[in-house]
Parts: structure tokens; C-alpha cells; sequence
């Protein structure tokens, strides 16, 4: 099954745009398994999200461009980036606040909402450092829920990404799971999969049971969202959760 999902199913105006990838594939749910939402955000100059509560959301903050100063409940500060990223596992309850800093360029990145395993685990941030701001035609995993990586999802969940240069084609990633819904995000330029479906930025692609080839006729970054539904997780976090109910 391929479902492409357009730009115009993403809510909202301004500097953040939201994904629900359930709302084009599911009446019941407005997550895909333990996908459970994506904030694609673009903040120009010194703005600040002030301080907010997460429970029982698993959020990556994947950005690859500008510069945001975080500072939470637990005393953490710490600056995040294009080559710097932040898993927050807000468990039971977690604070904070992003500070977007101007240094002459938008801060363009996304937000990725996750459902935990279980509810009501305790708060943890950790932080990722780069080797390198992109990975040139294959994929990298950053986040999985083995100790594989150091960004550890307490559900059955990857997320991958990779740059593709023009004229480049790449299949998905192999993972020793034949049970896995897929979520291909184009975050910047565009794609064309099995020659026959165009994407362009803010559009994505739900994949199941298919072999599928992506070309790009310009340079191409692309975010990879992975999900076993099959397994446990808890679909009521404050911002991962179904809002259907």
C-alpha cells in the first residue's frame, strides 16, 4: 500500500506547520502506530517558545538549520542545531522552553512527536552530536529502540535521513522486521517513487508491504519514520497522542 499525504493535510499557520500522518489513513487514530505527530517549524529571528509541559511524549527535535538555546525543568541548558540534536522522553511530566536565535539565518526543522512503550516513565534529555550535518545518499539511522543508537525509543520506532544529491536513486533502508508501516517525509526539494508519485517538500508517503525506489532530480533531504504497529504502545501523550477521542 502506498498513501501519499499532500501539504494541505497539515494543520495550522504561522512559523509551525502539523503533521497528523493518521488523519489521511486512519478515522480512529491521528497517529500512525507510534508515529504520532510532526511539527515542521520556521522561525526568522530571536523568538522564543516559552516555558510548556510534555507528558508521555518521546520528541526528537530534528533541525537543520539556525540555532535554538534549550533550558528545561531539570536545570538542563544546552544549545541545539543542525549538527547537535535533543531526544526529550517527557515520561510522567517534563518543562521547557526554546529560545531561537538569530545569527543571520531561520531556524527550519521538525519537531517529532513519538509514543512511549508505556506511560508514566521518567523524564530523561539527551543530546546527539553530528560527525557530519548530512548523510550523502544513505540512510542514517538516528534513533531506534535497540542500544544500536544512542537516541533510544522506548517503543518499537526508527527514524532515519539522508541527502540525496541530484540524479541519485535509494531504495529503503533493510530492518529485520517484516511487520513495518513506513513514513517518508520530504523535508527539502523533491522526489519521485517507482517513477510514478511525486512528492515535494512537506509531503510524505505512507509504505506497507512494497518495494519502493526513490529518485530525485534535485538535491533532496529526506526524514524516514518507521513503526511497528503491531506492538505496544501508549496513544494518549499530551502531543503524540490520538485527538480523535
Amino acid at each position: 500500500m502506498l498513501q501519499k499525504i499532500d501539504e494541505t493535510t497539515m494543520l495550522g499557520r504561522g512559523p509551525i506547520r502539523v503533521l497528523y500522518p493518521g488523519l489521511k489513513t486512519n478515522p480512529n487514530d491521528t497517529g500512525i502506530g507510534s508515529i504520532g505527530r510532526i511539527d515542521h517549524a520556521y522561525f526568522i529571528g530571536n523568538q522564543i517558545v516559552p516555558m510548556h509541559q510534555h507528558v508521555n511524549d518521546e520528541i526528537l527535535s530534528y533541525f537543520r538549520s539556525g540555532k535554538t538555546e534549550h533550558r528545561d525543568s531539570e536545570g538542563i541548558v544546552e544549545f541545539i542545531g543542525k549538527n547537535k540534536l535533543m531526544l526529550m522522553k517527557a515520561g510522567h511530566s517534563f518543562f521547557h522552553e526554546e529560545k531561537m536565535i538569530d545569527e543571520g539565518e531561520p531556524m527550519e526543522g521538525l519537531q517529532i512527536f513519538i509514543r512511549p512503550g508505556v506511560k508514566d516513565l521518567n523524564p530523561e534529555v539527551l543530546f546527539l552530536d553530528l560527525d557530519e550535518t548530512y548523510s550523502t545518499n544513505k540512510w542514517r539511522l538516528l534513533a531506534s529502540p535497540t542500544s544500536e543508537t544512542k537516541f533510544k525509543f522506548s517503543s518499537q520506532t526508527w527514524i532515519y535521513d539522508i541527502k540525496v544529491l541530484n540524479n541519485n536513486s535509494v531504495e529503503l533502508p533493510e530492518i529485520s522486521n517484516s511487520n513495518l508501516t513506513f513514513l517518508l517525509y520530504v523535508f527539502k526539494g523533491n522526489a519521485t517513487i517507482n517513477n510514478t508519485i511525486s512528492l515535494n517538500k512537506k509531503e510524505s508517503l505512507v509504505i506497507q508491504n512494497e518495494e519502493i525506489l526513490i529518485t530525485t532530480d534535485s538535491e533532496t533531504e529526506l526524514v524516514l519514520f518507521v513503526t511497528d504497529e503491531n506492538t505496544a504502545y501508549f496513544a494518549e501523550g499530551m502531543f503524540s497522542g490520538n485527538k480523535m477521542n
